[in-house]
């Protein structure tokens, strides 16, 4: 899942990429690129709401429930940003940010130690 991510983010250099997260709390097992509909890609993203929404009702209909989120800093690094911060919900989601080939996994927490939002997680359950 790791490579796929790292692939997805290189082909598209010039705007964020991303996409939904599937498993459970502290592992992930499927993810599901996403159309990213912010107003520029190049800076931000905005998973599409209704790929968020069609995964709550399969997750309903007995599928596997999305617990987070991947997305690329192309031409930055691989660690949440202070817009990250301000988009994220302190819900306890998985968040998994790609730059330069590495990928870094981070839990959104209310007064997290990264931004006030985000706490590291270990990547090595995520490579599934």
């Amino acid at each position: 899942m790791i490579d796929r991510i790292v692939a997805i983010a290189a082909a598209s250099p010039e705007a964020e990429v991303c996409g939904l997260l599937f498993g459970s709390a502290d592992r992930i097992d499927a993810v599901e690129p996403c159309t990213n509909v912010a107003s520029d890609p190049a800076r931000r993203f905005e998973i599409d709401p209704a790929a968020l929404l069609a995964a709550h009702r399969r997750a309903r209909d007995g599928a596997m429930m999305p617990v987070g989120c991947y997305h690329s800093h192309p031409g930055g690094v691989a660690a949440p940003s202070p817009r990250d911060a301000a988009d994220a919900a302190p819900d306890g989601g998985i968040w998994l940010i790609v730059a330069g080939g590495k990928v870094t996994a981070w839990r959104a927490m209310m007064d997290g130690p990264v931004h006030g939002r985000f706490a590291a997680l270990s990547i090595d359950p995520l490579s599934g």
